[in-house]
């Protein structure tokens, strides 16, 4: 699975991820910071997650907490909040809509 892919990830069925080809096309190429300055929260903090990248992941909490004057305390109170915990393991297909 591409990063581009699990970014715009809208789902998963089995072996396949359903993802957002328009959304894909239109900010694919932005980078952690730049989805989160744009308010792709879930896509930014997809972003950090491919990328391995704690800093980046805290980056996205922070623009977060900065932008909805909310109080997330950790990366983890964003995963949960976001509903996004890492990378799939067995995806082996891609369906865009």
């Amino acid at each position: 699975m591409t990063r581009e892919d699990f970014v715009f990830s809208v789902g998963y069925q089995g072996i396949a991820a359903i993802v957002d080809k328009s959304a894909k096309n239109k900010y694919g190429k932005l980078s952690t910071t730049e989805l989160a300055e744009k308010g792709l929260f879930r896509a930014a903090l997809c972003s950090a997650l491919y990328a391995g990248s704690e800093e980046e992941t805290r980056s996205v909490t922070e623009i977060y907490n900065s932008r909805n004057k909310a109080d997330v305390k950790s990366p983890e109170d964003m995963k949960r909040l976001l509903g996004v915990f890492g990378v799939p393991d067995n995806i082996t297909k891609i369906i865009a809509i």
